[in-house]
């Protein structure tokens, strides 16, 4: 009856202890950073789900300014498609465009000749450079904003002079139009610009920060008097909230890459994940040092280490390096008996002539012994082992 040891764990084969110490800490940051993603996802959705919605009662909506228009006879329609936009414009109508930058380059010529001279009033909201050049030609986006939040009306328009000083500052604006009124400007820069149509009885406004329309800043400075005045005019309000489900965003021409559905802050969101793998990794990584030397947890005897390396070769067939081996090493321990130097034992011309002395024998059958040929088979190659062996007790006979 044969009973098998059980090895002990080595250092190669980690317990579950081991790894649980060593993967803790990145999984205690995993939870952490999931948890942050939780609390800011709950955060952001409790006060961001009605941005400049007239509906919205948030501090970032605009249901006062709405309700105060309402007091004052006028009527707010919100829509949410181009379409319903382009039907709703009229002489006695004010469109409120709330974000001219989600709305595509298609859908922006479209709304500006669905408005363009027809007497009403068009509010833009904070566009940027493409959306103002194509709603409101003729006018120019600075690609720096204004540095301060209130500003004075320095105009002459007559709503800017009666609301005084305005939380207006955002995005600046330039214009060739000579009739234009430039009001608010920062850095000689006008933040709210009042562009008169051609026919002269309608007329664009570019409004360069959203902030007198929201909740939280209306009771700031003049801002609800402005508000009411640009949006008070006539007696509708159309307030315009883009939507990425229109119908109009989608250009049948339009053939659309992989990369163009994804989020627009893909790339950085890549880029901060690459990084902070390669911080992990450092953290996480080896240092260098001095060399520690580590007890063998058992202690292996030099046959079952000879054993284990013969059976290797006999598994690889590889004779060529089994009888190399044991033919280099009785030749290193031939050199020193037969007054040869170990560095030139396995140089032919150095050590058989040495040995043919020694053992007056045949110098071919020595070089076919200790230099020759491969063996052909296990047999050869046994026979091969005992002849070196034989050898090196000749050698060593007194």
């Amino acid at each position: 009856m044969t009973t098998e040891a059980t090895l002990p764990s080595t250092s190669a084969s980690p317990t579950a202890r081991q790894v649980w110490t060593r993967a803790r800490g990145i999984a205690l940051a995993v939870v952490l950073l999931l948890a942050a993603a939780v609390v800011l996802a709950v955060i952001r959705s409790d006060a961001h789900h009605g941005e400049l919605d007239p509906r919205s009662a948030d501090p970032g909506g605009s249901r006062a300014v709405a309700e105060l228009l309402a007091d004052r006879g006028v009527s707010t329609r919100v829509v949410t498609t181009l379409a319903q936009a382009g039907d709703a414009v009229g002489p006695d109508t004010t469109l409120l465009v709330a974000a001219p930058d989600l709305l595509t380059e298609r859908q922006q010529k479209r709304l500006r000749s669905a408005f363009a001279d027809t007497g009403g009033r068009t509010v833009l909201v904070a566009p940027g450079g493409g959306a103002v050049e194509r709603l409101a030609p003729g006018v120019t986006a600075s690609p720096a904003t204004s540095f301060d939040s209130t500003l004075e009306p320095d105009c002459s328009l007559p709503a800017a002079r009666r609301a005084g000083s305005a939380d207006t500052g955002g995005v600046r604006y330039t214009t060739t139009h000579l009739d234009a009124d430039e009001c608010y400007p920062s850095r000689r820069l006008a933040t709210l610009l009042r562009l008169p149509d051609a026919s002269g009885g309608g007329d664009t406004v570019v409004l360069g920060a959203p902030d007198i329309l929201l909740n939280d800043r209306l009771d700031d400075e003049g801002n609800a008097s402005l508000a009411l005045q640009l949006l008070g005019s006539r007696p509708h309000l159309v307030w315009y909230l883009p939507s990425l489900s229109d119908a109009s965003a989608a250009d049948p021409d339009e053939q659309r890459g992989f990369f163009d559905l994804l989020p627009s802050g893909w790339l950085w969101g890549t880029l901060q994940l690459f990084v902070a793998a390669a911080l992990a990794a450092l953290w996480r990584a080896r240092r260098l040092g001095p060399l520690v030397p580590e007890k063998l947890p058992v202690a292996i005897r030099a046959s079952e280490t000879v054993e284990g390396r013969a059976r290797l070769y006999r598994t690889a067939n590889a004779r060529d390096s089994a009888a190399a081996a044991l033919r280099s090493t009785t030749r290193t321990r031939l050199a020193p008996l037969a007054g040869v130097p170990v560095a030139q034992a396995h140089t032919p011309e150095a050590l058989l002539p040495a040995l043919s002395a020694h053992l007056h024998g045949d110098g071919q059958a020595l070089h076919t012994l200790l230099f020759g040929p491969p063996p052909s088979d296990d047999a050869a190659l046994i026979a091969l082992a005992d002849r070196l062996d034989a050898l090196e007790r000749e050698v060593r006979r007194p």
